[in-house]
């Protein structure tokens, strides 16, 4: 009996302190580890993509895709951290409290950052779409520049005043030896749950519910008005076009965002998140970072240029000395 108790620990040569650990089928436990490893390895892989093609064609440098570029860092480090998750799976923690505590700030800090990135390209789409003879004026890489840099210093900001009692003294509200808990306080629940969901989630679909709006509008004028076009307002009509294809892509990144992401505040709001046990939240966090997997895959689906970019990084033409001129569009 004493061996399967020790065999039950997380620690097993501390009886009295140790946690226990949640005892899963061998199938089941070796079916959530392959599962999540390869979740983990593609996120990585696919955003990696999306990094480099952004960042090494110059074609590829405008406005909205330096915003795909920012999402692409912060799901980047969201696949990253999923190894974390897997060390979870049998509800022990064996990389110490001060991990712990960096392990859920890092987490903090990347969601918090997909979440303002996907508030900017509401906002350049609302601006594309809704008002695009002052696009190009008021959108501009310098800009995007600037409202970028702000999200990722706000996403770095918000976790260190959230978990500055769980920075000070990491570890202190565990209740056993192996267990990765942080605590936030009512005030600081509350400061999350609205800038983290509520704020955030309202102005995306406040701003993307006008998008298509006018999406609608003008796919039905342009249909109306196909046969009367002449050449010189069949280039503003491609740019339309253009302009609505990527409405309704990033709209589609937006959905899947808001569906992978809703569980979990959703569970924050049922007033039951008191105390973040990462054994409990394991299947929601996992929701949460699953979508930083489903982002580049979105891509590969509407964006030819992100196919063509991944055949060229592949196939390494990408170490060409003329590479990053190359005609991706």
């Amino acid at each position: 009996m004493t061996s399967l108790d020790e065999d039950e620990l997380c620690f097993p040569q501390l009886l009295n302190s140790s946690c226990r650990k949640v005892i899963l089928p061998y199938f089941e436990s070796l079916f959530t580890y392959i599962i999540l490893s390869f979740i983990s390895i593609v996120t990585v892989f696919l955003n990696m993509m999306v990094i480099i093609s952004i960042s090494h064609f110059k074609q590829l440098h405008t406005s909205t895709n330096l915003l795909l570029l920012s999402l692409a860092v912060s799901d980047c480090i969201v696949g990253l951290f999923m190894l974390f998750q897997i060390d979870l799976i049998d509800g022990c923690w064996f990389l110490g409290d001060i991990i712990c505590v960096v392990y859920f700030a890092l987490g903090y800090m990347s969601t918090t950052a997909s979440i303002g990135t996907m508030v900017l390209i509401s906002i350049d789409r609302y601006v594309a779409i809704c008002h695009p003879l002052h696009y190009s004026t008021k959108v501009t890489i310098k800009i995007i520049h600037v409202c970028v840099c702000l999200c990722w210093m706000f996403s770095v900001l918000v976790p260190c005043l959230l978990l500055k009692d769980n920075l000070k003294q990491p570890g202190r509200f565990n209740s056993c030896v192996g267990q990765c808990v942080i605590t936030l306080d009512y005030v600081s629940g509350l400061v999350d749950l609205f800038l983290s969901f509520i704020f955030p989630v309202t102005v995306i679909v406040v701003l993307y519910m006008r998008v298509f709006v006018v999406a609608v509008s003008q796919a039905h004028a342009m249909r109306s008005h196909v046969t009367s076009v002449t050449i010189k307002r069949s280039v503003k009509v491609t740019a339309k076009r253009s302009e609505l294809k990527a409405a309704i892509t990033l709209g589609v990144v937006v959905v899947v965002f808001l569906i992978c992401v809703c569980p979990y505040f959703c569970f924050v709001l049922s007033g039951q998140d008191s105390m973040i046990d990462a054994s409990l939240f394991s299947f929601i966090i996992t929701l949460v970072y699953f979508n930083s997997c489903l982002n580049p895959l979105i891509y590969a689906l509407f964006y030819p240029w992100f196919r063509k970019s991944i055949e060229l990084i592949v196939t390494l033409k990408i170490l060409q000395s003329d590479s990053c001129d190359t005609r991706i569009l």
